[in-house]
């Protein structure tokens, strides 16, 4: 009898798995104004001109890029994605760099996620955002499973915290011999369940994938991407304006706790639902800090329109506006701009004397500068 509820333990190991219900009472307030909060947001990018919609949609991308990566430890360089995203979207940005095939891999499945949001869900795509995510066919030093399901070779797939000998576990996915029949179930309500709403199915979507867990590794990836993909039919529209990877990094404590607990209750799952419509109420909310962003820098550069300034400085100073890695310094500034230090120096004067840069007020070895405007403006 212990073994019996011992194999019990997990919401896909009930009877009547995967047969979500909720309380509806309970969800409608918040579902309400995660609805409203969401056609808000899209009537004020609408009223945008398109350049500054398009500024908005590639901070927004890279963004949810950084951060999905980050919450499964995994830290991207903000340039690399950046330019990744806009060479895909055809948006031309100062600054543009390489990046490597890991970036892309990501870059590639978040935009097929989102700019094709409308298209149906396979096993094929998801076996090509696999592939896209692990390139090398391997996981860190390890060599995984790739654009397959998986195999469960070296034993059962769990979620396990402690040290050797004491580990919790805090969950266990389905043998995986049961995932290609589980993984047809989610794709045929996933593609064809259309009386629920949309914001509603990418809660329930996003629960329902981790919990089966079909892939070796890059499951959470996958699920927030499969998320966006339905948070963005709920809009209506392929671009993305807010990020909900960014909000789930910030309350991860809070995320982790919720998920753990629903994938070991029962199938009502009305408090992981709440969860989540708060959690994208308050993404939707953060996302006015995207177009403070966006809306400075066309005003800078308006202000800054009589002035001339050559293209070393237009490109360092966009670098300065969208968030520069570290301090700037006349060497970062040299290597940057690809010319001498002497060079750098005399553009910093400059810019200086122009009244657009100043130095910063913190001593230090080196000299530092800032963009005297920004100051002024974030206080």
């Amino acid at each position: 009898m212990q073994n019996m509820q011992r194999m019990k333990t997990f919401i896909h190991q009930k009877n009547d798995w995967p047969n979500f219900h909720w309380n509806s009472e309970q969800i409608v307030g918040l579902l309400s104004e995660a609805r409203n909060l969401q056609g808000r947001l899209i009537g004020k990018m609408e009223s945008l001109g398109f350049n500054l919609r398009n500024e908005a949609l590639l901070d927004t991308l890279t963004l949810d890029v950084l951060k999905s990566s980050e919450i499964e430890g995994e830290f991207l360089n903000p340039n690399q994605v950046r330019s990744s995203i806009a060479r895909r979207l055809g948006m031309k940005i100062a600054g543009s760099v390489e990046s490597d095939r890991n970036v892309d891999g990501v870059v590639e499945m978040m935009l097929d996620a989102t700019q094709n949001c409308f298209k149906p869900l396979t096993t094929e795509r998801l076996f090509d955002w696999h592939a896209a995510l692990f390139p090398t066919g391997r996981s860190g030093m390890y060599k995984i499973t790739v654009a397959d399901w998986r195999k469960d070779s070296t034993g059962s797939m769990q979620v396990v915290s402690g040290a050797m000998g004491k580990e919790k576990v805090h969950f266990q996915a389905p043998d995986s011999s049961l995932v290609e029949n589980e993984m047809n179930l989610f794709l045929d309500w996933f593609n064809n369940h259309e009386k629920t709403d949309l914001v509603l199915k990418a809660a329930i979507a996003h629960l329902w994938f981790v919990t089966i867990h079909p892939f070796e590794d890059g499951n959470g990836r996958i699920t927030r991407a499969l998320t966006d993909m339905l948070l963005a039919r709920s809009d209506k529209s392929n671009q993305r304006f807010y990020s909900m990877s960014a909000q789930i990094r910030l309350e991860r404590k809070g995320y982790y706790e919720i998920l753990e607990k629903t994938q070991k209750g029962n199938l009502d799952i009305t408090e992981w639902i709440k969860w989540f419509l708060n959690c994208l109420i308050n993404s939707l909310k953060s996302s006015d800090s995207v177009l403070v962003k966006v809306l400075f820098k066309a005003d800078f550069w308006t202000k800054q329109s009589k002035i001339i300034i050559n293209e070393r400085q237009k490109k360092l100073l966009n670098k300065l506006l969208d968030g520069i890695d570290g301090k700037l310094t006349s060497s970062k500034w040299a290597k940057i701009a690809k010319c001498s230090k002497d060079t750098a120096i005399r553009d910093i004067n400059d810019l200086i004397d122009k009244d657009i840069l100043q130095k910063e007020s913190a001593g230090g070895r080196s000299t530092n500068y800032e963009l005297k405007k920004w100051k002024n403006a974030s206080r």
